[in-house]
């Protein structure tokens, strides 16, 4: 078999299984005696439990709840914090929170005896949007710490920001917010629990496999290495399996503690919808001073909503302040951030971790600030362009050579945006926008070296090598790359590389498949594995492995969020073309232009794939995912109400791929499955502005929407 290069095209190495639909999910597995599972929640977004009513259980069917957590366990969920609940008990914080399951053999029994199931409740007041979270609508959520403010940062450089102000012919203020946003990955939510040797097993539609096993294990107080966990093939994810399989495993391991049967739960896509995590909701308040025309300074107040429970939500909101500015170096800058707790389904991980929300602010503040001037938005953005040696909102540095003049070059040039631009008067039904954007790669300042910690190993037999690593693929071509990664640096094929779902009792825990880390972090560990072992090669069979190494001389204060926060950027510019129809107000998208500096490409046709999907998703963002709350219920419930783009709604897409190696990624790469969310929504709402002659300040931006806006211009 001849040896695979990284420049080779290959099939992805789990298409065939997947387009014959033999790839086994875990709602295809059956194990002997299965019982199945069913949440019963919470149907009011506050109130304390004052009593459950249980119908007569049949022999062999349960309930349980947090009265089945043993005396040494706790019911709590180890996440970044600990503060979400397993079950809850005395009180609920958000309408869908676990205050049960019921478990037994037969689903149609389970289901008769859940709707028998009936709660009392003393209901108080919700705090359910960021506002009602900042003002403590009807008493604060959390009365120990008397505030909903749930996290909090800042980051700041340059001189005060009321000395900038003082000085400045005018301060441009606005306030730009952000949605919900639905992950709908193909596979919903589902998990199964076994026993085996004593041992707890569980099979889980995840991303982080040992971030489940860290979670639960609380429960029952118990090593770590007697809970197993197997990544099934995981039809899609997105950040919504980041960790949100806890909340499954960790109801099903208390289950399966007292059963001592397999145990399956399964999400219907109602369910999912109604009862998963989302993107959190973002209100970001921009300050902008301007002197002879020029920027000055920038002051950014940004609010997240967390929902009842942290999960991810510090780190994300720390991604979001640090991606504040944009891709763009201004003097002097303060930017905090405050993650507000509200009586919500907890937010939590969404592609791009927190950066869309700051980045499409900062993007359609400016452009809006731009044609305050009277000038065009990307010749007024491209005069504060970041470039190598700038310094960072964290103090820290641009430490590669920033390409975003040559990706303007491609995108102005194959869109014809110049011309357009001009040619387009506000208001005449056609616009053309563009947005430029940029993702840091791999875990925030120290999380890499300190946290995390990650390895990789390489197993030998023969001619074959086993890669071992936590890591997962949900969708995202990971095994193809990894597998080229190895096979291209040991010089044999694809082939000859194994590459199978992880299970933590048999693999080294390599990081979650989040964070855009898994090709730039984890690629380079199996790189560096690979290298050693092609030295040893002749030796017969034997196992190589090795751990993350952080490049000396980055310096990072975690303490103080200053320095390095990140080694390397991927960048982007988006370009989108639209003709609105004035009386129907519908939306037709005539072109998308991108271009995306990741490094290298490991394999190309994996990369074109995330472009498209990754615009496309953004794109719906932007126009119509409309997710709405009421009462703290999310509204929309399924398939049929929450909608999202088909191949007719948008056109080709033309792309481009920046090249410029990264020295610490394997042959060059850094991440991108995220970048490419980033910024096309904000391209997409500037030209639809400018078709307008309107402003937006909130997004997505259906027909409905636009009807309402063109009642004020």
């Amino acid at each position: 078999m001849p040896a695979t290069k990284i420049g080779d095209k290959v099939i992805r190495v789990d298409a065939i299984e997947k387009a014959r639909g033999e790839a086994t999910y875990v709602c295809d597995m059956t194990l002997p005696d299965m019982q199945y599972a069913y949440m019963v929640r919470s149907t009011v977004p506050r109130g304390t439990i004052d009593a459950i009513h249980l119908p007569e259980m049949p022999e062999g069917y349960y309930f349980i709840s947090a009265k089945d957590i043993p005396a040494q366990g706790k019911n709590e969920l180890w996440m970044i914090a600990k503060d979400w609940r397993c079950f809850a008990e005395d009180y609920v914080l958000y309408v869908g929170e676990t205050i049960g399951l019921v478990v037994g053999p037969d689903r149609s029994v389970l289901k008769r005896i859940k709707a028998q199931i009936k709660i009392d409740y003393e209901e108080q007041t919700p705090a359910v949007t960021i506002d009602d979270g900042i003002h403590c609508v009807g008493g604060p959520m959390f009365p120990e710490k008397n505030s909903n403010v749930m996290c909090e940062l800042f980051c700041e450089k340059g001189r005060p920001m009321d000395e900038v102000f003082a000085e400045a012919d005018e301060v441009f203020e606005e306030t730009i917010e952000t949605p919900y946003q639905e992950h709908v990955h193909l596979e919903t939510n589902s998990a199964i629990a076994d026993m085996e040797d004593g041992k707890f097993v569980f099979y889980a539609s995840a991303q982080c496999p040992f971030y489940i096993r860290k979670s639960i294990a609380g429960l029952l107080d118990v090593p770590y290495d007697d809970i197993i966990i197997r990544q099934c093939t995981t039809g899609g994810a997105f950040g919504g399996k980041e960790h949100f399989p806890d909340v499954l495993c960790g109801a099903l391991l208390v289950a399966e503690n007292k059963i001592r049967k397999p145990i399956k739960m399964v999400f219907d896509r109602e369910e999912d919808t109604q009862f998963s995590v989302k993107r959190h909701p973002s209100k970001c308040i921009y300050k902008t001073a301007v002197k002879d025309g020029k920027i000055t300074g920038v002051y950014g107040h940004i609010y997240y909503n967390c929902g009842a429970y942290l999960s991810s939500s510090y780190v994300v909101l720390q991604r979001g302040v640090f991606h504040g500015n944009g891709v763009y170096t201004f003097d002097n800058t303060y930017l905090k951030g405050e993650g507000i707790g509200t009586n919500m389904f907890p937010s939590c991980a969404f592609r791009g971790f927190g950066a869309p929300q700051t980045l499409f602010a900062i993007e359609t503040h400016l452009d809006h600030l731009a044609h305050h001037l009277g000038v065009d938005p990307l010749e007024f953005k491209m005069q504060y362009l970041a470039k190598k040696g700038d310094e960072t909102t964290t103090n820290g540095h641009i430490i590669e050579e920033v390409k975003l003049p040559e990706m303007l070059d491609v995108i102005t040039r194959e869109s014809d945006y110049w011309r357009k631009a001009k040619e387009y008067k506000p208001g005449c039904g056609r616009g053309i926008g563009i947005a430029l954007y940029n993702h840091g790669g791999a875990f925030t300042g120290n999380g890499e070296q300190a946290i995390i910690k990650a390895h990789a190993r390489l197993v030998k037999t023969g001619d074959r090598v086993s890669i071992q690593v936590g890591s997962t693929e949900m969708g995202q071509g990971f095994k193809t790359s990894l597998r080229k990664i190895c096979a291209a640096t040991l010089g044999v094929s694809i082939d000859q590389i194994e590459y199978l779902d992880p299970d933590t009792s048999k693999v080294v825990d390599s990081g979650p498949t989040a964070a855009s880390r898994s090709t730039m972090v984890v690629g380079r560990l199996v790189e560096r594995a690979a290298q050693e072992m092609k030295e040893r090669w002749s030796e017969g069979d034997f196992t190589t492995e090795v751990e993350y190494e952080h490049p000396d001389g980055y310096p990072w204060d975690q303490a103080t969020f200053r320095g390095d926060a990140y080694l390397g950027y991927g960048w982007g510019v988006a370009c989108v073309e639209v003709e609105v129809d004035k009386l129907t107000n519908e939306v037709k998208t005539l072109g998308v232009w991108s271009s995306h500096e990741i490094g290298k490409a490991i394999d190309e046709l994996i990369v074109h794939g995330q472009i498209n999907g990754g615009i496309l998703q953004s794109l719906g963002y932007g126009s119509m995912e409309k997710l709405e709350v009421k009462g703290g219920r999310f509204k929309q419930k399924s398939m049929s109400d929450y909608v999202i783009p088909t191949s007719m709604d948008f056109p080709k897409q033309f792309y481009h791929i920046q090249e410029n190696p990264y020295p610490w990624g394997p042959y060059g790469a850094k991440g991108m499955g995220e970048l490419v969310f980033n910024g096309a929504s904000a391209a997409y709402v500037d030209a639809v502005e400018r078709a307008l002659n309107c402003k937006f300040t909130s997004i997505p931006i259906p027909a409905e929407d636009i009807e309402e806006a063109l009642k004020n211009v």
